[in-house]
């Protein structure tokens, strides 16, 4: 195997198939990237077992030519290695090219690396996905959709599946969900040419966030392609494979109240503020607990107090105030976090009593919807 390569290009693939390559993995082929060359070009693959990307670098692109291939074939190079030589390269020329007994020689200006690669067919396969059970959506919707709900999955693994965010398809609306069995972010999104014959898979958290990263520069549709096991989000250049959890998502339906005692509408970004300053002072006692109580004349007062340090107290305007008085507590971050999820609109808050879930939805859109689960101290 033998080609050039632009040091640019090859860092890029690199920077996004890295994010699957974990240095936990019990597999020691896993601590290495697979490089596949072609007359087409090369095709880099990182693994951990739950995620799997593999990019690809064309040979040429807009008439640009990016690699020189001499000689095609396949190796496993150490990764964090490969990536970490690449990175310090002092030319944008790339020279790479692998000889008897898998020793590899990576070139670029008066710089000559040695190192010693693995056999690439002991490199898993990567998993079959059918093309029947594809769909598309946009990338921005897809960042949104991640960032709207993925915050709220558990962080513990006493129940593994609610580490994940559960993707339900229902005739032509995927519904997002994650919850960590304190609050709740639902995402409802209309698509077209859903598969009819997956009905619902849980995504891992920790898969999205990685997937978010790839995503960053991604204008183009992501098509998504889902079997009992695997996801699949393919771009231009990128296959993101991962594994889904196991095990029965809650119903989660029966959470979300029918009927609401008290509605708020507020300004998200000044609500926003508002507990981020009260939490200065929640922060310093262990729970982080910000208290909510309505006023009369429109008007909410948020308040926080520690016994070692002073209490806060600020009155906010509302632009609509209906139903019951109320008081009630919650987390802090769990608040902050929803706001941001609603992105600084104006939110309707439905409350049903001051120790039952309440929601928060925005105004202009009922896409989104945020459950809290309230903290006792009254």
């Amino acid at each position: 195997m033998k080609f050039d390569i632009m040091r640019d290009r090859l860092l890029a693939g690199l920077n996004d198939v890295m994010k699957a390559v974990s240095s936990k993995t019990t597999i020691p082929i896993l601590t290495g990237i697979k490089i596949d060359v072609t007359n087409e070009g090369v095709h880099l693959t990182g693994s951990d077992a739950d995620i799997t990307i593999q990019t690809f670098i064309p040979v040429e692109e807009n008439g640009e030519q990016l690699i020189n291939v001499m000689q095609t074939g396949s190796i496993v190079l150490q990764a964090r290695m490969f990536n970490e030589i690449v990175r310090k390269l002092p030319t944008n020329d790339v020279e790479i090219e692998v000889s008897t007994g898998f020793a590899t020689l990576i070139r670029s200006g008066k710089s000559d690396f040695h190192l010693i690669g693995s056999d690439a067919s002991e490199y898993p396969l990567l998993p079959e996905v059918s093309a029947d059970r594809q769909f598309a959506i946009p990338a921005d919707l897809l960042k949104s959709i991640i960032r709207e709900t993925v915050f709220a999955v558990a962080t513990s693994e006493t129940r593994p599946v609610l580490t994940g965010v559960n993707w339900e398809i229902s005739g032509d609306e995927l519904i997002c969900i994650a919850t960590d069995s304190h609050r709740l972010a639902r995402r409802k999104t209309k698509l077209e040419q859903l598969p009819e014959d997956v009905s619902s898979v849980v995504i891992p958290g920790k898969s999205l966030n990685e997937l978010n990263k790839i995503l960053e520069d991604t204008t183009n549709p992501v098509q998504i392609a889902m079997t009992n096991q695997q996801v699949l989000f393919k771009t231009e250049d990128v296959l993101f494979f991962s594994r889904l959890l196991e095990g029965n998502y809650p119903d989660t339906s029966r959470l979300i109240p029918e009927d609401y005692k008290t509605n708020v509408t507020i300004n998200g970004k000044s609500l926003l503020q508002a507990i981020d300053r009260a939490s200065l002072l929640a922060r310093e006692d262990r729970n982080n607990v910000v208290r909510f109580e309505t006023l009369e004349d429109n008007t909410v007062e948020i308040s926080s107090n520690s016994p070692e340090i002073g209490k806060v107290e600020e009155q906010i305007p509302v632009e609509a105030l209906e139903g019951e008085s109320l008081k009630i507590s919650f987390s802090a971050k769990y608040m902050m976090e929803a706001l941001k999820a609603i992105d600084g609109q104006d939110v309707l808050i439905q409350f049903t009593g001051a120790m039952r879930p309440f929601i928060l939805r925005s105004i202009h859109d009922d896409a989104i919807l945020q459950l809290i689960l309230p903290v006792r101290t009254y």
